[in-house]
């Protein structure tokens, strides 16, 4: 048996002694606070007031120790990635479908249009199903990244697209629809608990474990490039057909996310890792998110799927933290966000570059975000239209996101070939 589990009952005992915890045990009744500023939408805290209900959590990095971190790194250059054969994490992740084969061809492209990282997300459900299998699954995953000079990062956390994930099959993709399989992590159930402070002792224990534990496993592993906590708290399903949106959607967590995004926090300063840790500001849905996010990170991770000029002045801003800046999502072919004018923006003020998608497959990210609206998901896949086993994908005229079809050929030879350009010579590592 693994020891690690057999600490779980002292661990969970330890945990109700934790603040977050006892606010957990002695709240039966959702935190009315927190309702309503969900509901006073038109109301926007101060960073200020913010920062006092969710203090910034000892152990960040100072600006020199992430600088000189970074003056070690190359230009930092590569996707979110995900194989073409997997529709979400879970799908990537669980034993029955963990495809090393396909991951070490796609990889092997990425290498040769001068790609260095990936940002690649976990679940917590593959975690708690079968945690020394996982860790087993993320070490071939890393050996595989490192034969092609590649050192990933992981994200934990994502309120991004659809509520409830479950392990085994995953559904089949809905024809010309972005991201129809994509799953929150962790549950949006899961999630509202917590921000009412009606979560669990053991879902607490749980969500702690995940993040405490592998980066306990991998705390000193140099493939591992940094960790990032959370990916856009505060978003929901994207229903309206726009995912950039400040305000979200119906759907979004909005604030709600604040204590979770504050309690990853502190899980990870007790780890402590050798990498630095990270976790999503511009791009997530609520100033507490975001506040929270920029006060903490070590080094920024940031989103924009916007023209040029306006993905330079986020830079910008950014930039006046004193700290490296990763642009952990862009590209929107269909918003003016392309390869031709952002990735020489991305060069000119050397922040890391990470677009979203690579191969394109079942996640349907091609297709863009405003395929979604005013579709019912599952009334779609109940009429069958999916794209089952062996089709072949459907393709818009212009792709929204990714670079290469499933034969490694590319939408546009173009965009590949100003890779290569700005990526310069691979160089060889010790």
């Amino acid at each position: 048996m693994n020891p690690a589990k057999l600490l779980l009952p002292v661990l969970a005992t330890a945990l109700l002694l934790h603040p977050v915890c006892v606010a957990q045990q002695g709240n039966t009744k959702p935190d009315n606070s927190i309702r309503k500023r969900s509901a006073n939408k038109k109301r926007q805290r101060p960073t200020e007031e913010i920062l006092k209900e969710f203090p910034p959590v000892d152990g960040r990095w100072t600006v020199g120790r992430a600088n000189a971190w970074y003056a070690k790194q190359p230009w930092l250059v590569g996707c979110n990635y995900y194989p073409a054969t997997a529709i979400n994490q879970i799908d990537m992740w669980q034993s029955s479908t963990f495809d090393p084969e396909q991951i070490d061809k796609e990889l092997g492209w990425a290498e040769d249009i001068g790609m260095n990282t990936l940002r690649v997300y976990l679940h917590d459900l593959v975690w708690a199903d079968d945690e020394d299998g996982f860790y087993g699954r993320m070490d071939q995953f890393l050996g595989i990244c490192a034969k092609h000079q590649i050192r990933p990062f992981f994200v934990f956390f994502d309120d991004c697209h659809f509520p409830n994930p479950e392990l085994g099959p995953q559904p089949f993709p809905v024809r010309r629809y972005h991201n129809s399989g994509w799953r929150n992590c962790p549950a949006r159930d899961l999630a509202v608990r917590f921000a009412e402070g009606n979560a669990t002792v053991d879902e607490v224990a749980r969500l702690r474990g995940y993040v405490q534990g592998t980066m306990r496993r991998f705390a000193n592993d140099d493939r591992v490039l940094f960790w990032e906590l959370y990916n856009e708290p505060g978003r929901g399903k994207g229903e309206s057909g726009d995912m950039a949106k400040q305000k979200g959607s119906k759907t979004s967590m909005g604030d709600r996310s604040n204590r979770l995004v504050h309690q990853s926090w502190v899980w990870a300063r007790e780890v402590n890792p050798s990498q630095p840790i990270t976790s999503n500001s511009a791009g997530s849905v609520g100033a507490g998110n975001i506040a929270i996010n920029r006060a903490n990170a070590d080094i920024h991770s940031i989103h924009s799927y916007s023209p040029p000029v306006e993905l330079e002045e986020l830079i910008l801003d950014y930039k006046q933290d004193g700290r490296p800046v990763i642009i952990t999502e862009w590209l929107a072919r269909t918003r003016g966000s392309t390869v031709q004018d952002c990735l020489p923006v991305l060069k000119k003020h050397h922040v890391g570059a990470v677009n979203w998608g690579f191969v394109s497959g079942k996640s349907g990210t091609i297709w863009p975000w405003e395929s979604r609206k005013g579709k019912d998901l599952v009334a779609e896949r109940r009429s069958g239209n999916v794209v089952a086993p062996g089709e072949a994908f459907p393709e818009p005229e212009l792709w929204f996101h990714d670079l290469l079809r499933a034969d490694g050929t590319p939408f546009d030879a173009q965009e590949i070939q100003i890779f290569k350009k700005l990526t310069g010579p691979r160089l060889q590592t010790d």
